[in-house]
């Protein structure tokens, strides 16, 4: 059972003064007018898990994950399931709705799996495999000066940073996992993962092959698994002399398959 309420009213409340914070995460998600709200760390898990309204996987910091190696690069930490899925058509659009992001270096990229037998709480994590949807890195300009997609996210006025993905067309019905990631570049040499994911239901899909059978095997990631210790998109230091011309940028994780129908315009 879901907790529908107006868009207008989650965005009033949204302006209410609340703790800013160098690091963050993803709060709630809209479909349409109605928004889901997401798991809270700094509220006690016994009043959130296993409650009815609860969509998102929990996390319980706002702080990042440090390694492409962490068992909890694809969920977050615990990455416990919620009991409720998010209702959405295939290429329709989901926001994610983020409080206070203050960071303003690094790609950003959301990822779906198929849970298998339409049960997403059995999922294993570190085995499920993901397919990017969506992505966004690099704007105009150098690595350290130039305007990243996450800077023209963050927000410091109040108001919430919106972050939206439509679904590609092209998938089938059924129950999928939506992983939210930003990878922060401002440290040099030290990534900060910040993954989030929801649970979704698509109805107006096509019938037919999983995922596994539609989307080729190269375009199919596991986490960890599909960062490397050496890469340079991971592992870079944007203020180093030897970037500091540096205009271009590679997002990592590898691209984005257009079979599925995928019309990333919102």
């Amino acid at each position: 059972m879901m907790v529908p309420l107006i868009l207008a009213a989650f965005l009033a409340a949204a302006l209410l003064p609340g703790p800013a914070s160098a690091h963050g995460g993803l709060s709630n998600y809209t479909v349409g007018e109605t928004w889901y709200r997401g798991y809270d760390p700094s509220t006690p898990p016994e009043e959130q898990l296993n409650k009815p309204w609860l969509t998102q996987r929990q996390w319980i910091t706002i702080d990042p994950l440090f390694s492409p190696t962490s068992p909890f690069l694809a969920c977050n930490d615990p990455g416990t399931p919620p009991p409720s899925s998010i209702p959405i058509s295939a290429g329709e659009v989901i926001t994610a709705v983020y409080y206070y992001w203050l960071h303003p270096v690094g790609p950003m990229t959301a990822w779906l799996t198929r849970c298998p037998d339409d049960n997403c709480n059995a999922v294993n994590l570190t085995e499920a495999k993901w397919f990017k949807i969506w992505e966004a890195g690099l704007l105009d300009g150098t690595l350290e000066l130039g305007t990243w997609y996450q800077k023209s996210f963050q927000r410091w006025d109040g108001e919430p940073g919106l972050w939206p993905v439509r679904l590609p067309e092209g998938l089938g019905s059924g129950r999928y996992i939506i992983r939210h990631e930003i990878l922060s570049l401002h440290v040099g040499f030290r990534p900060q993962f910040y993954p989030e994911c929801a649970h979704l239901e698509v109805t107006g899909g096509k019938e037919g092959k999983g995922v596994e059978g539609e989307v080729p095997g190269g375009y199919l990631k596991v986490f960890p698994g599909a960062y490397d210790q050496d890469d340079e998109s991971v592992f870079v230091d944007i203020y180093s002399e030897e970037n500091v011309n540096t205009t271009t940028y590679v997002i990592p994780g590898g691209p984005i398959w257009e079979g599925l129908g995928l019309d990333s315009e919102v």
